[in-house]
């Protein structure tokens, strides 16, 4: 069963879900953008009736308790200390990392910044940081997909746009492919004062941090060929950026939530992951 718990670390206090027994396997999963927690739902239940104790938490600017109004908070390095922190408070020496969208560009620094404690990275939809920035540069199709990342940096005006007409636009973001009770917990969330100004501040905060380097944890790398956001250019190249084991898988005729739209699947492969790196 998922239960609901807080986090407190020195940047504030986290919202949280959680499932499975305390004593085991510790594996953190991390939410993309505009998501929560709830993005995890079925893994959790799964990875949690499969031994292991699984924890999402709502990350900066999400969780009401930590929400700074500086962009500058935002940068990627923060949110790598947040993870850091987080499983300090959980008291988790060593444990497993699962992004998908921005907790993927999260989860691929932390594995950087920290791979003594990190046993296995599983991150979907986007590649490591400089494939995708490369791709971004130097290939057309990525450039033009990636417009979106510009307007979303511009002070208030995406947030108008989002949340007119009842948050109709924000809506529209899931392509028909999250639950339904998903989008509305989401919509519900983002409509609270701040939540979306915080959210996006990520996006502003993007060219403010520093590069993420090669990758030498038991890495796994989920893309989905409809994906509107991430080309092929960057999820082909991401191989050059892990120098431990890898595993590349293309979930053909998917969209961008994987989680969501192919839950099972994408925890076949994370269980999989899981259990051929047990150290």
């Amino acid at each position: 069963m998922i239960e609901k718990i807080r986090i407190p670390t020195p940047a504030g206090i986290f919202d949280a879900l959680a499932c499975g027994d305390e004593d085991g396997r510790e594996v953190l999963l991390l939410h993309g953008f505009p998501e929560t927690s709830l993005e995890w739902e079925f893994q959790l239940t799964a990875l949690g009736a499969g031994g292991c104790r699984a924890v999402a938490p709502d990350q900066r600017g999400y969780s009401p308790g930590v929400r700074p109004a500086d962009v500058r908070d935002y940068r990627v390095e923060e949110l790598v200390g947040d993870v850091a922190a987080i499983a300090d408070e959980l008291g988790w020496r060593r444990f497993d990392l699962v992004g998908h969208d921005w907790g993927a560009v999260v989860a691929w620094a932390a594995a950087d910044a920290m791979p003594a404690r990190i046993r296995t990275l599983t991150a979907v939809s986007v590649p490591h940081p400089v494939a995708f920035a490369k791709a971004r540069a130097e290939d057309p199709d990525q450039a033009e997909r990636a417009r979106y990342i510009s307007r979303f940096q511009r002070p208030g005006e995406p947030e108008r746009a989002f949340l007119a007409d009842g948050a109709a636009a924000l809506a529209r973001v899931y392509a028909g492919k999250v639950p339904p009770e998903h989008v509305e917990a989401y919509v519900t969330r983002f409509c609270q004062p701040g939540a979306l100004t915080a959210a996006l501040n990520w996006y502003r905060a993007l060219d403010l941090g520093g590069t993420t380097g090669p990758v030498s944890v038991p890495t796994l790398f989920v893309w989905s060929t409809e994906d509107t956001a991430i080309g092929s250019t960057g999820a082909l190249a991401t191989e050059n950026y892990v120098t431990g084991p890898y595993r590349f898988e293309i979930l053909e005729d998917v969209s961008h939530w994987i989680p969501e739209e192919t839950p099972e699947e994408l925890t076949r492969m994370i269980m999989e992951h899981l259990l051929a790196h047990r150290d």
